[in-house]
């Protein structure tokens, strides 16, 4: 991190020092965390009052791990503290002071309904082949999220990837008050959290406050293959720079083809030159995802060979996402269960129904949350699209995914991932894919960690759920 001193994060707050006297002497260096456990020497922890937790409870067990201050609504005896009236907003307020002491930092900022933490990985795996960059964990990319990605800048830190979502209008626009961007991707837009925004054009408007917060100067990166994002170029300040397979996207792929794990093959055309790139991620939705990075990447200063070589040489770096495990026994699952909306269901869907398989494919589907009244029939939509594509099987877990279940001929609906296991683990044989995939709360990416695990094959233990995580659309 780049250092604060207690007194500095008294006045880029407003609030009040108690439990020294010599503010100025107490240095942030080390890590900024809302989890005790994750403090050392010299962090700060940053107290938050949850749903479930209050963070003031654990100011002790940081300090005893070796944190300098805390950030408070309340005072802590004993414990150097700056109280605010709302963490939330003072931890973004440190997290701006900490950009504007960098000012050599680039910053991207990413969103869209689905793929956001996809682009984000990619696009970091590619710029740190040539300059530290500081990345979100997970998708860390909500308003605690991204103060707590800000906060891992250090001096000599040049590029800034910024996952930004939002649960309804005006979030986005917080954010970017936070992280300012030079350049903006926005992805897609679907009918993730429908339910919440009420229309795909609303949360248009809500995805296009990432493109309206660059700069003259700066660059937005919007998808040529989605009319609403196409559509945001109208009066923004920046540049624009279309992408997607559409013949007038600025960056563009041609000639796409897929092996048979579905990994995508395609030349890039850009102002810069054409190339050949292969990717190592499984799904078709990868090209649009990877033209973004590269048009990022080369506004940022990288050559065009370089981008191509980073991009042949990222693997996928978050769990839960077109997770491919061979088994020993010749099954392969795929765990693409971090989080699901109708788009990424499809992609999905689509990434294996490309894959060469011996066997059967099945999937392994569960609810879509946030969608609304129109949550049965979108549901409904997928089970039918699923059936399009060939699939052999359609398993349909839990109440919300009913709807599917009743789309896909012969599919099998069970009530939990329980019944789930106990009905794949007897019938998936040598040869067979499985993919499972859902909202993130269903307890499917469990499921398939188990699954993974089984057939003579050894993964590695499932990491337990942590409130760290976020997700937002």
């Amino acid at each position: 991190m780049i250092s604060l001193s207690l007194s500095e994060i008294r006045d880029l707050t407003g609030g009040e020092v108690h439990g020294t006297q010599s503010p100025e002497a107490v240095v942030i260096d080390g890590t900024v965390t809302t989890d005790s456990r994750e403090c050392g020497p010299g962090s700060l922890y940053v107290a938050r009052v949850g749903e479930t937790a209050d963070g003031h409870d654990f100011v002790a067990s940081a300090v005893e791990a070796g944190a300098a201050a805390a950030l408070t609504s309340r005072p802590v005896d004993g414990v150097p503290c700056v109280v605010v009236d709302d963490v939330q907003t003072a931890f973004g307020r440190v997290a701006r002071g900490v950009v504007d002491r960098a000012p050599e930092l680039r910053i991207v900022g990413v969103t869209g309904s689905s793929g956001k933490t996809s682009v984000k990985d990619l696009l970091a795996s590619v710029l740190s082949s040539v300059a530290e960059t500081v990345a979100p964990v997970n998708s860390l990319n909500g308003e605690i999220g991204v103060p707590l990605t800000v906060c891992r800048v250090t001096p000599t830190t040049r590029f800034l990837v910024a996952e930004m979502g939002a649960r309804g209008i005006g979030h986005i626009d917080y954010l970017t008050r936070i992280a300012p961007p030079q350049v903006a991707i926005v992805l897609n837009v679907g009918t993730a959290h429908i339910g919440e925004f009420g229309s795909r054009e609303n949360i248009a408007r809500a995805k296009s406050e990432l493109p309206r917060a660059v700069p003259a100067e700066g660059l937005s990166i919007l998808n040529a293959d989605d009319d609403l994002v196409a559509a945001m170029a109208a009066g923004l300040a920046s540049r624009v720079q279309l992408v997607g397979l559409a013949p007038q996207a600025d960056v563009r792929a041609e000639d796409v083809h897929l092996d048979e794990r579905g990994r995508a093959a395609y030349t890039i055309v850009c102002p810069q030159g054409t190339a050949r790139v292969t990717l190592q991620q499984s799904g078709a939705h990868h090209v649009g995802n990877s033209l973004a990075v590269a048009a990022a990447a080369l506004e940022l200063g990288l050559s065009l060979d370089q981008v191509v070589a980073g991009l042949v040489a990222a693997e996928p770096a978050s769990r839960w996402r077109m997770e491919i495990t061979d088994r020993p026994d010749g099954v392969v699952v795929v765990n693409d269960a971090y989080n699901a909306n109708p788009h990424s269901m499809r992609a999905a869907l689509d990434a294996v129904a490309a894959m060469h398989v011996a066997g059967e494919r099945w999937a392994v589907l569960g609810g879509m949350l946030e969608l609304g009244p129109d949550s049965d029939a979108e549901h409904a939509g997928v089970g039918s699209y699923a059936a399009s594509l060939g699939f052999d099987h359609v398993v349909a877990v839990g109440e919300g995914a009913r709807p599917l279940a009743d789309a896909f001929p012969g599919s099998e609906w069970v009530p939990d991932t329980d019944a789930a296991h106990d009905l794949l683990a007897p019938r998936l044989r040598a040869g067979d894919v499985v993919l499972l995939k859902s909202s993130r709360d269903s307890g499917l990416r469990w499921l398939g960690e188990r699954l993974a695990a089984e057939g003579g094959d050894v993964a590695a233990t499932p990491d337990a759920p942590t409130s760290r995580e976020e997700a937002r659309p």
